[in-house]
């Protein structure tokens, strides 16, 4: 609807400032420039139009499109309007104001304008065009669209106090908010509430489901939420899955708890997320104004804090702040600063737990453990500190300075003279997702000339599933280093037999809070049997943690555990009370062996007294059970007393000498292993013993120590693989139940081959029949050149050869065969005549088949 118009002032004012500009562009019409200014005028984006400034009507001029395509108006309905209705029917609207201003004392005018509720929020510039003195004067008014732009800016206000996920109010609108609640509180002498609410296992969401699902979750439960509080309150997310309420004008604490508890409800009923219902709950700290703090800095931290302590309650927890907490988390500060000084200045130390092979006795391996040793506090337990380090990242180093420590102390054992022994160290979940850690451990053992093989790492089932696919890369490299494998902790956490399978792991440890009741729980005792049973099934050897009295070893002992940890067998030693150990050979007593042995038992004769006296000395340390006889007739007496393994007899004795003795010992009692020891050397009788199986081997005086031990624990070896059947016989068990699920999948793959097979022939009956309908005739010969197969086409062909199928083909069809050789390619033949084209199709390019494919037809020359 066009404007209306302004009355007339002099001449026609349409037709006056018409011509104006008329005369003006004739003025100027000789210049290149007109033609630019009119397209320009033209082009230009923002609207732009000309008033009259000497009318007080402020008459229009002329209007650029941009500006009627803002206006939704043409040309013709805006010029010669007064501009002062533009900005609305009120003479007195902003624009009007701005105009009369501009035009009176030549001032710039600015302002923002919406013409109505329909029209784009506009910027309006209006400033007087310059002219000569006797030139009318003019406006001139531009219009900038400025919507976009405004709601761009409002969306960037709003995000700066807003979550970008949830829509609920960030950090920055939350300390407003808490702070305009305080400030209401203390005119009201009332209270105010912060509540910290996370959920748990809101991880456990991202990495099952994705990210998608984790952001619909929290989306859910931020509305959920929402609904629970009154229009006073706020409720604000800070960041992953930690929401932060503020509690405005609350009376006491059962007011709090009751929304609390509310909350806690809400959540906990199950949510629809990417069409799957889940069920999450939450941990509430709470923090209270004026009674825990008065200022919104603090009262969100100890609100932190007390969320901490529901979380670390087990989750689905709320707890109010209290001052207690503050100590707790400022000793934990100062413990942490503490523990970065402990690695600096070689406060820590490594404890070693033994693990005795059940088969054996012996200890097989070593559990690397670090102690802290405080200047002040003394002996701080691993259960204190570990967290610590967990919490300040702190983690990584820890583990290196053991590895590192434990390398020291193998090290130290070698150059000692004692035997080797693996050394398990523990791997954080942290320190097993640092990329570097196989190249750290391969540094280590380089470093130490320590063997691979006798390290082990101890990984947990949690450390492993955070990432399984990164797990499969680190430990195919820390595999290929040869270092062992350990799974700790078995039977908590995850708990799924199936990562036994997937993980290359050496060794399982069962956890000892399944240990613990072995004896007395059904269920635990049946898992135990269970995990040793599977994991010996796939290769894996399995070791019990926390065994503390004999019946837990018994019962290990006789369902095939083969290995225990725990203070029934050893209690953690440092580096000297370690070789202390292995210099006295600690073992478990005989009966809590997986195989029941009789002592080790030697019987040594030998009629000089003093030579019997030393070789007790020197054997002794070896925990054999030693007899000793004089002449050999006290040594058969001996052997008719006791059960004796292995005998070591002088030769030159009054009475009897050493090889009849022997060889009696063996008629009488075959099982024993006999040595002779002697310096004097009948060598036919001795011969004669050896070659009788008498002697097992001759040794002389003065012996060797080292030797004369090893030859007689060789002995001892021998005599023990007799009493290896009860083993022999378990893992014959074992092999059994393997060959049994063995022949289960060799009956399926046989299955699955004959029906492979069933359908190879009937694909076969179809390729020849079909093969009977092709008027080309087709002969088969396998890869002996017989002949095969022959189709219809073929058999008419050759008819007059007589029988084809099953012969030579060089011998039944020699017309193929011109040169006499195996076809191959192309070649011409001429049959009755008339030249064919026979061409050799070699079988078994794409499939199983074998031999070759010939087909002929009539030759035809190409031009």
């Amino acid at each position: 609807m066009p404007l209306p118009r302004p009355p007339p002032h002099g001449q026609n004012a349409r037709i006056v400032h018409r011509k104006t500009l008329m005369e003006m562009d004739t003025a100027h019409s000789s210049r290149p420039l007109a033609g630019a200014a009119a397209a320009a005028w033209a082009a230009c984006a923002n609207g732009v139009l000309l008033v009259d400034a000497g009318d007080p009507g402020l008459p229009i001029l002329a209007v650029n499109p941009a500006f009627c395509r803002l206006r939704g108006s043409t040309e013709a309905g805006l010029i010669g309007a007064s501009a002062l209705l533009l900005g609305g029917t009120d003479p007195d609207n902003p624009l009007a104001a701005a105009l009369r201003t501009a035009a009176a004392d030549g001032a710039t005018q600015s302002l923002l304008l919406r013409a109505d509720a329909c029209a784009p929020l506009c910027r309006w510039t209006i400033s007087v065009a310059p002219a000569a003195s006797d030139a009318p004067r003019q406006l001139v008014c531009v219009v900038d669209d400025v919507s976009e732009l405004h709601e761009q800016q409002a969306m960037l206000a709003h995000l700066s106090t807003h979550d970008a996920l949830t829509g609920l109010a960030n950090r920055a609108l939350f300390n407003e908010r808490l702070q305009a609640a305080m400030a209401q509180a203390q005119g009201r002498a009332g209270g105010v509430a912060v509540l910290c609410l996370a959920l748990d296992g809101f991880n456990l969401v991202n990495e099952s489901l994705g990210y998608v699902a984790g952001d619909q979750l929290l989306i859910s439960v931020a509305m959920r939420v929402q609904a629970c509080m009154r229009p006073q309150d706020t409720l604000s997310r800070h960041g992953g899955n930690e929401f932060v309420l503020v509690l405005a004008d609350v009376a006491d604490s059962a007011q709090v708890q009751a929304v609390c508890e509310h909350i806690v409800r809400v959540i906990g009923a199950p949510f629809p997320v990417i069409g799957q219902s889940l069920h999450a709950g939450c941990s509430i700290g709470i923090a209270r104004y004026p009674q825990d703090a008065d200022d919104g800095v603090t009262l969100l931290r100890y609100a932190d804090m007390a969320l901490s302590h529901a979380r670390g309650l087990g989750g689905n927890q709320l707890r109010f702040f209290a001052a207690e907490m503050n100590q707790r988390t400022a000793e934990r500060a100062q413990m942490e600063a503490a523990l970065r000084i402990a690695l600096i200045e070689g406060q820590l130390q490594l404890q070693y737990q033994p693990l005795a092979d059940l088969q054996q006795g012996a200890i097989c391996a070593l559990e690397a453990l670090v102690r802290w040793q405080h200047p002040v506090m003394g002996l701080i337990p691993a259960g204190r500190f570990i967290p610590l380090a967990e919490a300040a990242g702190l983690t990584i180093a820890l583990g290196h300075w053991s590895l590192h420590r434990a390398m020291e102390d193998m090290v130290a054992w070698r150059t000692a003279g004692l035997p080797p022994v693996r050394v398990a160290i523990n791997i954080s979940p942290k320190q097993f997702r640092d990329a570097a850690l196989p190249q750290a451990v391969a540094d280590a053992l380089a470093t130490s000339g320590i063997a691979p093989a006798l390290l082990a790492l101890e990984i947990t089932e949690a450390a492993l599933m955070q990432d399984p696919l990164a797990s499969d890369a680190t430990l195919a490299q820390l595999k290929a280093l040869g270092v062992g494998l350990t799974l700790d902790d078995f039977g908590t956490g995850y708990s799924s037999l199936n990562h036994l399978k997937r993980f290359p792991l050496d060794l399982v440890k069962i956890d000892c809070g399944l240990t613990v009741n072995i004896v007395t729980g059904a269920d635990d005792a049946a898992l135990v049997k269970t995990i040793i049973s599977m994991a010996h099934h796939l290769g894996i050897e399995v070791a019990a943690e926390g065994v503390e009295t004999e019946a837990q070893c018994d019962f290990l002992r006789r369902n095939m555990c083969d290995q225990i940890q725990g203070w029934f067998f050893s209690k953690p030693c440092d580096r000297d009370q370690v070789a202390s150990l292995l210099a006295a050979r600690h073992a478990l007593p005989p009966h809590l062996l997986r195989i029941q042995k009789q002592p080790r038992t030697l019987l040594l004769v030998d009629d000089e007294q003093n030579i019997v006296s030393a070789l007790k000395r020197l054997l002794r340390r070896d925990g054999y059970q030693i007899l000793s006889a004089n002449s050999g007739q006290e040594g058969l007496d001996v052997l008719a007393a006791n059960e004796v393994e292995v005998i070591v007899s002088d030769q030159r004795m009054p009475g009897m000498i050493g090889a009849d003795f022997l060889r009696a010992a063996k008629n009488l009692y075959p099982d024993t292993i006999r040595i002779m020891l002697s310096g004097y050397t009948e060598l036919q009788s001795v011969t004669d013993a050896v070659n009788e199986g008498a002697i097992f081997k001759f040794l002389t005086k003065p012996w060797d120590d080292d030797q004369l031990r090893t030859h007689i624990a060789e002995a001892f070896r021998l005599k023990e693989i007799a009493n290896d059947n009860e083993r022999l016989n378990l893992e014959l068990r074992t092999a059994n139940h393997e060959l049994a699920a063995a022949n289960r999948r060799m009956e399926d793959v046989l299955r699955q081959k004959q029906q492979q097979i069933t359908r190879d022939e009937i694909s076969l009956n179809v390729a020849r029949e079909l093969l009977q309908f092709v008027p080309l005739a087709v002969i088969g010969l396998d890869d002996e050149g017989m002949v095969a197969f022959v189709n219809d086409a073929a058999e008419r062909m050759f008819r007059q050869n007589g029988a084809i199928l099953g012969n030579e083909a060089q011998i039944v069809l020699p017309e193929l065969f011109p040169d006499g050789l195996a076809p191959s390619g192309s070649h011409q033949v001429f049959i009755d005549g008339r030249c064919f084209q026979v061409v050799a199709h070699p079988m078994g390019a794409s499939s199983q088949s074998r031999g070759s494919l010939l087909t002929i037809s009539v030759y035809e020359e190409t031009a």
